[in-house]
């Protein structure tokens, strides 16, 4: 289904649960993040390389290749997941508390970053899946050093992404402060990629060269 295009953004903050309880665990802080998802990626590191005895070299090679491949991951996730939407009310549910809120909303600094508690339970999920993809292939131990760069690659682009919302571009990377602020305010149906615009050139969805 193709993103829903819309340019529609309010100050302030967004709303996900009326629960309070429920509330609390959407939000975060950039020092929490760094140091549960961080606590987290350097403890998967070392069991790989202690426990699991992964070849040092095999270990560098795939938690390379891992964080790349979050770059495409990220595009994919972004283009048609968090953009899918539908007359379905759970679905339209779905989108505005994984995506639709931060639109609305993209000032929202306390949500600019995935929270820890939900965030664990989805990496758990995706470790699980990746342990399965290897498993098929014969390498299930592989997984301990691919996921870990994975999650590193997400949580360097969680960073990047909250610093294009709240922090001023540096000289040298303010054509991505550009490309997901025209994503944002003028074509939300383009410039998926934050981290890097290579997919949106790949698959066709750069915004036009003149803004």
């Amino acid at each position: 289904m193709e993103p829903k295009v819309t340019t529609e953004h309010h100050r302030g903050q967004a709303t996900i649960f009326r629960n309070p309880f429920l509330e609390q665990f959407t939000k975060t802080s950039l020092k929490m993040n760094v140091l549960v998802y961080g606590t987290v990626i350097t403890s998967l590191i070392y069991f790989a390389l202690t426990k699991i005895k992964i070849d040092p070299e095999t270990f560098i090679f795939i938690f390379l290749f891992a964080i790349f491949s979050w770059t495409l991951a990220e595009y994919i996730l972004h283009r048609y997941l968090f953009h899918w939407t539908s007359e379905n009310k759970y679905i339209q549910r779905f989108h505005f508390i994984m995506h639709g809120s931060h639109h609305l909303y993209p000032k929202d600094e306390e949500r600019l970053l995935m929270p820890p508690i939900p965030g664990i339970l989805m990496a758990t999920v995706l470790f699980s899946i990746f342990y399965i993809l290897f498993w098929l292939f014969g390498f299930p131990n592989l997984t301990w050093a691919y996921f870990p760069g994975f999650f590193l690659g997400y949580l360097l682009y969680s960073f990047l992404h909250r610093a294009t919302h709240v922090n001023k571009p540096p000289k040298r990377f303010k054509y991505l402060w550009k490309h997901h602020n025209l994503h944002h305010y003028k074509y939300p149906d383009r410039a998926f990629g934050v981290s890097t615009t290579l997919w949106d050139r790949i698959f066709g969805t750069m915004p036009p060269l003149k803004n």
